[in-house]
């Protein structure tokens, strides 16, 4: 009997070390950065500053070549364009504001993913990347020098969620799921017993990630700017259209209900890449599942 207890009491003690020597996952608060690959700059600065209103700064950017523009929403949310080629994918890169960027690097190497190394942006930030199962670049940014107050399109706007295509959603949900912590906030299809999307939100705000599943071998240009695409949340989709028109905009949709009950207005940039208006909360019961979790809101 007394052996058993010294097992039992060296077992414990083991356990309890290897958890001390584990590094916990720190927080991931939303959406910091979406980098789009454009075709030409000056036709991207006119949509991306003139129609959609956001502001252009030169600093801040976490594009370690040098060669992005920068568009900022707000202290912790910007959109990066890079000239590249969109054969296949309009996103080049995803970030997430994390509460320690170092810890985070710390988690996932014990996780045994592939990290680089963490890198201080020109304005005292720090971040690193990772690709997804899907290769997908994923940024990890924890924000230490940013702390001027900038502009973003409308006043009350803000990112509140990026889509990419998934092909293997098993693969996926290990990383953002059983890895990262992300969960499900809503999902659904064209038809009510089938998901062709599926919002990973993330696990310490309301930001998320949105599956674009189901999509043909051999998608169409305009159907991969559908696919891959950035959303900025205001309250009234209406009154973003009319403040869109007076910024010279030449409606070619109008605002709808989509299948998640939420006012909707699709905008594509001079790629075809779509740049989605959605209102924060539903107006309508969505189809197919419930939400369950918190929805944005502006300034969060």
């Amino acid at each position: 009997m007394r052996l058993l207890r010294q097992i039992v009491l060296f077992l414990l003690v083991g356990f309890s070390l290897n958890a001390q020597r584990t590094p916990q996952r720190p927080k991931i608060y939303g959406i910091a950065l979406v980098r789009l690959r454009v075709s030409g700059i000056e036709a991207s600065r006119n949509f991306y500053q003139h129609t959609l209103g956001l502001y252009p700064l030169t600093q801040g950017c976490f594009d370690p070549v040098g060669i992005a523009t920068c568009y900022h929403l707000s202290v912790t949310q910007q959109v990066e364009t890079v000239p590249g080629a969109l054969s296949t994918n309009a996103v080049e890169s995803l970030g997430f504001q994390v509460s320690d960027a170092e810890q985070m690097r710390n988690y996932l190497l014990a996780k045994g993913l592939k990290c680089g190394p963490v890198t201080d942006s020109n304005s005292g930030d720090k971040f690193f990347e990772v690709s997804d199962p899907e290769g997908h670049r994923i940024l990890f940014i924890s924000f230490g020098g940013k702390v001027a107050s900038l502009l973003g399109y409308p006043g009350d706007s803000r990112l509140i969620h990026a889509g990419f295509v998934v092909n293997d959603r098993g693969a996926e949900d290990h990383f953002y799921k059983d890895i990262l912590g992300f969960r499900s906030y809503w999902h659904g299809g064209m038809k009510d017993d089938k998901d062709d999307w599926v919002a990973m939100q993330v696990p310490d705000g309301t930001d998320w990630l949105e599956y674009m599943l189901n999509i043909s071998p051999n998608p169409s240009k305009h159907t991969l700017g559908v696919m891959y695409h950035i959303s900025l949340g205001v309250p009234d989709i209406h009154a973003a259209q009319q403040q869109l028109i007076k910024n010279g905009w030449k409606p070619s949709e109008e605002p709808k209900i989509g299948r998640d009950g939420k006012w909707q207005l699709n905008l594509y940039d001079p790629d075809d890449t779509r740049v989605e208006f959605m209102e924060f909360t539903p107006k309508e019961k969505p189809c197919c599942s419930e939400f369950t979790g918190p929805h944005p809101g502006p300034h969060q």
